[in-house]
């Protein structure tokens, strides 16, 4: 073919390229970033698995029934799962840029020429079949950096799943808590309403007995009705927690009302885990992880921008038949061929690829930024919850002896005042002191539990636990290309 010769010194220069040509724009290094060398607020130790699956030891099984149950049905969960089969998509999309596409094609057609023209008035057919082919040389590596993005958004993508059942576990579990403990003080709220009502009572008795004033029976009625006005808003409070686990286990508010019952025990939640040092939380948190892939994949689109400004090469052939009649398609002499090779240059256009190249180094800067930030945010996290964990133990232990002494003084006062020997003042600020008491170390309870929950997820607990939920490649500690 006469065009051969042409074509050669094109597919040379194609195949030079892929194999001669640095791919351009920046190879991606995982910045390093400062990090204090041990933890302020001190750490526990315990076994490794703790952490990745902290939730399986608590000792609860509607507990564990609430957290499976909210992993098959949470709307959020199900929406990121979604986002990464679409990125995955997305990948094998970028990986088919860089391979030919191959297309089939059949055509027939019959025309009959005008006599006027100097046609025969005959009708003519014509049979054509054949494959056509188109591929775009990879030059300077544009398709490869874009594929390499693709690769990256997969992975922080994938990241970011298990970011978020790894904080679907948490929330589950610290709105159990919160649940378990309303309706503990509740409880708590009854059984002092019933003794006021007892001792309301009794003073009734002892006003008519003459032996108490009617101002004794007023304030008798004043503190057993403070009381009863607590009631109210802590049930409305465990209504909404229950409706909270209800839209976490994809249910509707009030589904989860009857099995959650009045159960008042607290779950108790690990309290030694492995704090490991700060440097730790750049591979046990998912969320780190996917800011860091973030910025690889920011940082491969940069090449894929700075590509678009250089020549891009690309071959075209066909391979097919052509014939006047069908019984004639498909031999030898039917034989159709081509090939063609082109090369492009954009020569002016006012700086648009200048400045995608400079928007794309833009969003690396920022990508940066954020993975700075994220970093600097975890670590606050960790260390905000081990402070929490620290001083709401002492804070516990401290309202444990309160509460135990403000019931028996409670029941003295009591005794005391049914034999006379006190006054009901007495009565009334021991039963104040006692509710009082007894409700906070309550909320103290589920403020640690709460702290120690917030402790597992910063420290990135949960996530390794769904290996069905982390990247299929290998993690990216050090050069992504």
């Amino acid at each position: 073919m006469p065009a051969l010769p042409l074509l050669r010194p094109l597919v040379l220069a194609a195949a030079l390229g892929i194999t001669g040509c640095a791919t351009v724009g920046p190879d991606y290094r995982t910045p390093d970033m400062p990090l204090p060398a041990t933890w302020q607020g001190g750490a526990a130790t315990t076994v490794s698995d703790a952490l990745a699956h902290w939730w399986q030891h608590i000792d609860d099984d509607q507990l564990q029934t609430l957290v499976a149950a909210a992993l098959a049905g949470n709307p959020d969960l199900a929406a990121a799962q979604a986002r990464l089969r679409a990125a995955r998509a997305q990948l094998r999309a970028a990986g088919a840029d860089l391979g030919p596409t191959v297309s089939a094609s059949g055509q027939a057609s019959r025309s009959r020429g005008s006599r006027d023209t100097g046609s025969s008035g005959q009708a003519r057919e014509l049979y054509q079949a054949g494959f056509d082919a188109r591929w775009e040389a990879d030059l300077f590596g544009g398709l490869r950096r874009s594929r390499e993005a693709a690769q990256a958004d997969t992975e922080a993508t994938a990241y970011a799943l298990a970011d978020a059942r790894a904080s679907l576990i948490a929330e589950v579990v610290n709105d159990y808590v919160l649940y378990r403990s309303t309706a503990q003080r509740l409880g708590i709220a009854r059984d002092n309403l019933a003794a006021q009502s007892e001792t309301l009572q009794l003073t009734d008795w002892r006003v008519q007995a003459g032996l108490a004033t009617s101002l004794v029976l007023e304030q008798a009625r004043t503190n057993r009705a403070q009381t009863a006005a607590q009631i109210p808003a802590l049930e409305t409070s465990l209504a909404g927690y229950a409706n909270a686990l209800s839209v976490l286990v994809g249910q509707p508010a009030g589904a989860l009302q009857v099995q959650l019952g009045s159960d008042q025990r607290i779950p108790r939640i690990p309290d030694e885990v492995s704090a490991g040092v700060p440097a730790d939380l750049l591979r046990q948190r998912a969320d780190l992880r996917a800011a860091e892939r973030q910025l690889a994949a920011a940082t491969a689109r940069i090449g894929a921008a700075q590509a678009q400004r250089y020549p891009s090469v690309t071959l075209t052939g066909s391979l097919g038949f052509e014939a006047l009649s069908l019984g004639a398609l498909g031999g030898a002499e039917s034989l159709t061929r081509s090939l063609a090779g082109a090369i492009g240059a954009t020569l002016f256009d006012g700086g648009r690829l200048v400045a995608q190249v400079d928007l794309q180094q833009a969003n690396r800067d920022a990508a940066l930024e954020a993975y700075r930030k994220a970093v600097l945010v975890a670590v606050q996290d960790v260390e905000d919850a081990l402070v929490a964990v620290r001083n709401g133990q002492r804070r516990v232990s401290a309202l444990g002896t309160a509460a135990e002494s403000a019931r028996n003084a409670a029941l003295l006062a009591r005794h005391q005042y049914q034999a006379g020997i006190t006054d009901y003042q007495t009565v009334l600020d021991t039963e104040r002191t006692r509710l009082n008491v007894e409700d906070t170390q309550a909320a103290a309870v589920a403020d640690l539990a709460s702290a120690r929950i917030r402790l597992l997820k910063a420290l990135g607990g949960g996530w390794a636990a769904g290996n069905d939920l982390t990247p299929t490649t290998a993690s990216k500690e050090g050069t992504a290309s």
